[in-house]
């Protein structure tokens, strides 16, 4: 049995590795079924200028897909998230462009923040992946 943290990790992580718009829909509707909300929010640009702008944008996905609720709490639990994950790949991405996606994934108490990146200048990507988990009290 797959504990619930990792469970919703995993669908955080899925979510930040889809490729289309339409492969977000169907995994979002899949998760739903299972009782975990989940959003995915592309990002682009220079690594160390686009960590506040990441972390904005988690939560305002989060708040506007009803993944979290419009609390002090949850959001700081997603931007808590968000930060770890960022902080994963700090050292593949300083100084460098960062370009893919967050995903977001909630079930109950558990918030999971992924975030999957090519990192680096022109054709010369490596790939970076970090993951963040916070406890944010249920949704009533």
């Amino acid at each position: 049995m797959i504990a619930e943290s990792k469970k919703v990790a995993q669908a955080a992580l899925r979510m930040a590795m889809t490729e289309s718009r339409e492969e977000e829909a169907h995994l979002k509707e899949t998760y739903i079924k299972h009782g975990i909300k989940t959003v995915a929010v592309d990002y682009g640009g220079e690594y160390i200028s686009a960590v506040r702008k990441i972390v904005e944008r988690a939560v305002v996905a989060a708040k506007r897909e009803g993944v979290i609720l419009e609390t002090h709490v949850d959001e700081g639990a997603v931007a808590g998230a968000t930060r770890e994950a960022l902080s994963q790949i700090m050292p593949k991405a300083m100084g460098l462009n960062i370009g893919g996606k967050i995903g977001i994934a909630r079930r109950d108490e558990h918030l999971s923040v992924a975030v999957f990146f090519g990192v680096g200048l022109l054709h010369l990507d490596e790939v970076a992946v970090g993951l963040g988990h916070r406890a944010a009290p249920k949704d009533n």
